[in-house]
């Protein structure tokens, strides 16, 4: 489809964290791009911030919040000046009853402050949030469009089957109680896009929303900052990981029951690129199996570094038990590094047939992840097989500029059938 003239986005993110989960990063690298692409982007967002560079023609509007959940005092009490509104009252009152208020309260204040702009932009694209406040802003002459990266009850389920007891599973029901507004939000939106069709076929589950309006974009990433450093020889025994939260999704409890297997018949270290909680399953098992010097966690770091790390690696691991895309898993396969990866969610779909640019193992066994990560220790002609098919797969399907023009296209098709009155209903005859 050919794009006559450039586009005016207001691109919608509840958070935006830039270097840690797949939001911030998304938002970050489609709002610069597109804007490469001659589109113009304004950004919105609650706390936490994206990056957001204004030398690449990228705007942002800050939509406060209490940001109730920043660190070092999450789940904090705010000071009476610090509520503005009705919409902060409601915030805060939500979060003393155990719910997570910030994608209804940020879509509302996404509302209040659009309604008065929407003759400056083309299209509204939320990130992820699936408030209700997008519903009164899609019955405007502006076509409202949504990204879903996965549904979130996949984490919320995955989060129940772990619970100690029932207290436990009442207190994560009550967390999670926004992902009812998000199916019903998602069932009434025009225009959804997601990453993978793996990811497309649990929202069509748990959504309930048909998956033939639904458009698969997949993600990318920058494969000049994560590239292969020839002459630069990894680390021995060197495995990472990327956990943006250590919750069980993420599968990292189990990767550190298979580096205590690998521990006793070799030197490894794992660097974990995350934070752990204190009393979490993950520092439990660091503890149990007596890792502490074996394992290490870094934070906060940028690109550059984060692709220093993933070259530093004899092996990078994605040891998940779902992943609607898995931006770790095509970082480290851009950097040219051997890759162990679960077929769980979009893993096999991103990664390719077991073999290609991965090792494949069944999610949750922790035995089949010691096996896979020993077997490329023990074999340097497979790692430099795995890693220079990796890095080719990343080049030829990952890239951000891909993402964005398919993204403006996709854009494009919803004004003109916005413009043309076309309903759900008639886009599914």
């Amino acid at each position: 489809m050919v794009i006559s003239a450039p586009l005016r986005i207001a691109l919608l993110s509840y958070r935006s964290k830039p270097h840690s989960g797949g939001q911030g990063i998304y938002v970050r690298h489609l709002s610069r791009e597109l804007a490469r692409l001659g589109h113009h982007v304004e950004v919105f967002s609650g706390p936490p911030l994206p990056e957001i560079n204004e030398d690449d023609g990228v705007g942002l509007t800050v939509l406060p919040s209490l940001d109730l959940y920043r660190e070092p005092d999450p789940f904090r009490t705010p000071k009476i000046k610090e509520f503005r509104t009705s919409i902060d009252l409601l915030e805060w009152l939500s979060m003393c009853t155990g719910a997570f208020p910030e994608p209804l309260t940020f879509s509302l204040r996404a509302w209040r402050h659009l309604r008065a702009r929407l003759a400056e932009f083309d299209v509204v694209h939320d990130n992820q949030c699936l408030g209700y406040g997008l519903l009164p802003l899609a019955r405007t002459g502006t076509p409202v469009v949504a990204t879903i990266h996965h549904p979130i009850t996949v984490d919320r389920d995955l989060e129940l089957a772990a619970a100690p007891d029932w207290k436990r599973r009442l207190s994560l029901r009550r967390w999670y109680a926004f992902t009812r507004m998000q199916g019903r939000v998602a069932r009434r939106l025009g225009w959804l896009t997601t990453v993978s069709t793996a990811a497309r076929d649990e929202i069509t589950e748990a959504f309930g929303v048909p998956a033939d309006r639904m458009r698969v974009i997949g993600v990318g990433v920058d494969v000049d900052v994560f590239s292969p450093r020839p002459g630069t020889p990894p680390v021995d025994g060197r495995i990472v990981t990327v956990a943006s939260s250590d919750v069980p999704l993420k599968g990292l409890k189990e990767l550190i029951e298979a580096v205590a297997k690998l521990r006793a018949e070799r030197g490894v270290e794992l660097v974990v690129v995350g934070s752990v909680r204190p009393d979490g399953p993950a520092a439990q098992a660091i503890t149990r199996l007596g890792l502490d010097r074996s394992v290490r966690f870094v934070s906060g770091i940028p690109d550059e570094e984060l692709a220093d790390l993933f070259r530093s690696a004899s092996v990078a691991v994605v040891p998940s038990k779902y992943e609607g895309f898995s931006l770790p898993a095509v970082e480290a396969m851009a950097c040219g590094v051997p890759l162990v990866a679960t077929t769980a969610g979009a893993l096999p779909e991103v990664t390719g047939p077991d073999g290609l640019a991965s090792l494949h193992v069944p999610p949750g066994d922790p035995g089949a992840l010691a096996s896979a990560i020993g077997r490329l220790l023990d074999d340097e002609g497979l790692r430099m097989t795995l890693g220079a098919r990796g890095r080719e797969r990343a080049v030829e399907n990952f890239t951000w500029r891909r993402t964005a023009i398919r993204t403006a296209e996709w854009y494009t098709e919803a004004i003109l059938e916005k413009k043309a009155g076309r309903t759900i209903a008639d886009r599914r005859l």
